[in-house]
């Protein structure tokens, strides 16, 4: 298993788990796809299902060392710690863009997910039957989810756990975003906005040394919620990443091809044209606890060509493309 070795690695993997966290808040992208096309997704597939029962008997023996090594302890903290800074960092600052020029972020990404898909498919040569037909049902699967309505918001803890387990699935699925799945159970802004907010501020406060927090009921419920999504997140990351590494063990161009399937299926989610659909009570808009507009979902029109602005998004989907290509690039000079 490839580790990591220069000083440079370890600044370049720090920012591929930027990018990967980035990627997970935003519904309709994808934080697997970047691992993916950034060459790290099969090292954290297979870390992940380092955590095992050897890593848990190493941990009771107090081998701690031992068990840093085992479980790859290096990459998966620097990912990690990367895609945890994302949340109150890059992430802010994407929200900002989103707000301010959301066009023009949507294509980007839609740029980017092409360029993902030329990146993934370039190297794939077997185009038997069964490869086919994976890639079509991995494109009806992500075209059936980017159609689906969501449910309604519930902050039962149980059920914010398994939010966790499905949120997680895009690190370890490409084309799957996590994100998105939460706007389907209803929980986007629960888990990704009203609790990450509160989580912020009571970091904040501990850092003060203020702990007045402890008596806000609202606050300690909102951690509540964070401590059941983030056990749920474990819980999934560790589980799907060792169904997922039993199937690229046995089934690895199977695999790859519904992957791309997957992420072409699901292009649509990340169409720049789209109009929200924003969530309604008794025909009033809610709100969440920032003051914003809730999204519900969203509906898809065709540019319109001679809006200059269309032309503009044109112009960020070549960027986009240009991303990946750059991506590839770096990538294929690394090796030589």
């Amino acid at each position: 298993m490839p580790y990591v070795r220069t000083f440079s690695d370890k600044v370049f993997l720090f920012i591929k788990g930027l990018a990967m966290g980035t990627a997970n808040k935003v519904p309709g992208v994808s934080g697997g796809i970047v691992a993916f096309v950034a060459g790290f997704y099969e090292e954290l597939i297979y870390s992940l299902q380092k955590f095992n029962r050897k890593a848990i008997m190493l941990l009771f023996k107090g081998r701690f060392k031992s068990l840093y090594q085992y479980v790859n302890g290096r990459f998966l903290l620097l990912v990690f710690a990367g895609s945890t800074v994302s949340y109150f960092s890059v992430s802010r600052v994407l929200d900002y863009f989103l707000r301010n020029f959301e066009l023009f972020v949507w294509s980007t990404f839609f740029g980017m997910i092409l360029g993902s898909i030329y990146y993934i498919a370039k190297d794939f040569k077997d185009w038997c039957r069964a490869n086919i037909i994976a890639i079509i049902i991995g494109i009806g699967i992500g075209i059936s989810i980017s159609l689906m309505n969501p449910a309604k918001e519930n902050d039962n803890l149980w059920f914010v756990f398994f939010c966790g387990i499905i949120g997680v699935s895009g690190m370890t699925l490409p084309g799957l975003s996590g994100s998105f799945i939460l706007i389907l159970l209803g929980n986007y802004v629960l888990l990704m906005v009203d609790s990450v907010n509160q989580l912020y501020k009571t970091i904040i406060d501990i850092f003060s040394w203020n702990f007045e927090f402890i008596h806000d009921e609202m606050r300690m419920r909102y951690m509540k919620i964070i401590a059941s999504f983030t056990a749920g997140s474990v819980f999934g990351l560790v589980s799907t990443s060792h169904v997922i590494g039993f199937l690229l063990k046995r089934w690895h161009q199977i695999v790859t091809a519904v992957i791309i399937g997957f992420i072409g299926g699901s292009l649509g989610i990340v169409w720049p044209w789209k109009k929200e659909i924003y969530k309604t009570l008794d025909g009033q808009i809610i709100l969440d606890s920032g003051g914003d507009k809730i999204i519900q979902n969203y509906s898809r029109y065709f540019p319109d060509v001679s809006d200059p602005k269309t032309w503009s998004a044109i112009g960020f989907i070549i960027f986009g493309i240009a991303i990946l290509l750059a991506l590839e690039w770096y990538g294929n000079k690394n090796k030589t």
